[in-house]
This record gives C-alpha cells, structure tokens and sequence, in this order.
C-alpha cells in the first residue's frame, strides 16, 4: 500500500509543478512578447521500490523538463516610434553585463545618449553587434521591414534580428528574456520582418490555460482522496491484524 502513496506522491508534485507554469501564463497573458510554457512529465522505473506479487520496479511520474510554444503572438499597432515587432521568426539581441542576450519584446526607447534600449536601459544591438545610437536632432526616425533606420534621406544604422537551430538551447532568465546556452552562434533571420510603431502580444490562450488550471486542480484533489483512503485502509488492515489471536 506504500507503494501506491509514493506513486500518488510523485504525481502530486508534478502536478503541483504544472499548476505553477499554468498559473504564470496566466500572469503574462498581457506580457509582451511572452511565450507559453509546459511542462513535460513521464513515468520511469526506480529501484529499490517494487511490486508486492513481482520484481518489477515501481514506475514513478516525474518532472522531465519544460516545454515552450515559441510561435508568434499576434501583432498590436501602437503607432509608437520605438515600439517594434518581429513578424516571422527570431529575436533581438539585447547588451547586458552577463552578456548578450535575446528577446521578442520590442518595447524599446532612447535613453540620454541616444541609445535604442530596452525600458530597464540595455541597448539593442544592430546586425553588426554593436550598440544603436540615434541623433534626435537630425529628425523623425524611419525604421524598414529590413531593420534599416533611416532619419530623412540618411541611413544611420540598421537594427539586427536573429534566429537560432536549436530553440532548446535558450534559458529563460526572467524580464523576457532568453539566455543561449550551447557555443552554436545565432544566424541573420534573412526571412523576417520588423514592425514599426507594433508589438507582439503574448502567446497564450487565456480560455485554454483557465481549463488546464481546473483540470489539474481537480487531478491533484482525486489524488489527494486516494491517498487518504489508501491510508484509511492500511490503518484498518492494520488494526484487524492486531486482533487476531
């Protein structure tokens, strides 16, 4: 009987895992450029737990990672100069102190220096790598579907998007943004477009991640009552054996 609560364990704190990532999709339903996030579980055998009429092993549920929808949210028009969206795949890429970094979050600005950056101050950098610098005084700033800025007839720099083979290979590290992890360098994303004066919205269902809270909720509750009356029954087997004479 054990075995069945360790197994209804294991399962709860999966669940429990799940209802978080559900619960911070949710939270970033209005989040730009957020992308919706799974979680993976699966059974596999532990020793030394086993069955009470045979040497096979118990298979317990676990946490096996966690998955990302990395398709593009839907495109919003605000008609702001640095507000930019990426219609197609890729990312910018983001100057920090830990290094470059990479977001879909084109919720950009100038600060004192002239610098395109992101709202928390780290400059977006062009397709050369390097930071974008823009003169206010030269007039309004154009920017192309290609990333080219322009200001009237001049060209003053260009705006690069990026792509990556592998997407498993970028980390979450918070303020939407994502860390590459293997030494493989990103590429040009030579097929997609930027937006001016749009953001991309997130990416998640509301109304289906609303159902997948309700239902997991409901799992770990059948699980809960399971697991009180396997104990329920091991105390009265107990009990019974007790007094037998």
């Amino acid at each position: 009987m054990d075995n069945a609560l360790y197994v209804g364990l294991s399962r709860q704190m999966t669940l429990r895992r799940q209802l978080d990532i559900v619960a911070n999709n949710i939270a970033n339903a209005d989040t730009t450029g957020f992308k919706a996030e799974q979680s993976l579980v699966q059974t596999e055998p532990k020793s030394p737990a086993r069955t009470a009429d045979g040497p096979n092993p118990i298979k317990f549920v676990i946490d096996s990672g966690l998955a990302r929808d990395f398709s593009q949210g839907s495109l919003q028009a605000t008609n702001a100069t640095f507000d930019l969206a990426i219609d197609g795949p890729g990312f910018f890429r983001i100057q920090t102190p830990g290094g470059d970094r990479f977001t879909r979050d084109g919720h950009f600005r100038l600060d004192d220096t002239g610098r395109i950056v992101t709202q928390s101050g780290q400059p977006v950098l062009n397709a050369g790598g390097a930071e974008v610098i823009i003169d206010p005084t030269r007039g309004p700033v154009e920017i192309a579907r290609d990333g080219t800025i322009s200001q009237g007839v001049e060209q003053v720099g260009r705006l690069g998007v990026v792509i990556f083979d592998d997407l498993s290979t970028l980390e979450k590290i918070g303020d939407n943004q994502f860390r590459n992890t293997s030494n493989a360098q990103p590429q040009p994303a030579a097929g997609s477009l930027i937006r001016q004066g749009m953001l991309e919205g997130s990416n998640v269902n509301p109304i289906l991640q609303v159902t997948e809270m309700i239902e997991v909720t409901r799992a770990y509750e059948s699980l809960a009552r399971m697991m009180e009356n396997t104990q329920e029954l091991s105390r009265r087997s107990v009990e019974r054996l007790g007094r037998v004479e």
